[in-house]
């Protein structure tokens, strides 16, 4: 398993390492022991599993402390470009976003630590979502911004994206007050 940095601090990439033949394949979804070398602190107790349809658009989502969430996200069928955004106060990539292919021929991950939105636009049909997360889900301390804010400036790759209510209301990136501050 290859743990690779993005632009953004604190964001990797994940590339398992798959072994196949003829009868299908293997790989390893997750090992706290190669986390914990690349210095990613995650104990996790929720997965979740969404499923969608193409041009759908997921996010940008957060929980807020104490209910601050990472999550190592990726594709078991289909794709999406996912996509996360600092939103921590003071860090060197506050306000900018990272967007990489997942899919289910890729395998790649995305491990999104607290302090940051997450967002995710399926690219085809039939597309299975699965994340880790390491606190559970609570409605009263999640937070959004606007999946289309023009200072995030997101391609989605989707035309006439399919949105919840709550997406589809948001507030801009500039109305937003992050309530997470970046500590190096």
């Amino acid at each position: 398993m290859k743990i690779l940095p993005t632009p953004l601090l604190d964001l990797f990439e994940i590339e398992p390492r798959v072994f196949g033949d003829d009868r299908g394949y293997f790989f390893e979804s997750y090992s706290a022991e190669l986390f914990k070398a690349a210095g990613i602190q995650a104990d996790f107790v929720q997965d979740n599993e969404s499923y969608s349809n193409a041009g759908v658009v997921r996010g940008l989502h957060f929980q807020v402390p104490p209910k601050a969430q990472g999550k190592l996200v990726r594709v078991q069928r289909g794709k999406v470009l996912d996509v996360a955004v600092d939103i921590r106060k003071g860090s060197p990539t506050y306000g900018q976003h990272h967007a990489v292919e997942l899919s289910g021929e890729n395998k790649k991950m995305l491990w999104i630590p607290p302090g940051f939105a997450h967002g995710f636009a399926t690219l085809e049909d039939g597309t299975v979502f699965l994340y880790k997360c390491t606190d559970t889900y609570s409605p009263e301390y999640e937070g959004s911004i606007l999946w289309s804010d023009e200072t995030l400036n997101i391609d989605w790759k989707v035309i006439s994206p399919k949105l919840s209510e709550k997406d589809q209301k948001g507030p801009n990136f500039a109305e937003f007050d992050s309530p997470f501050i970046y500590a190096p």
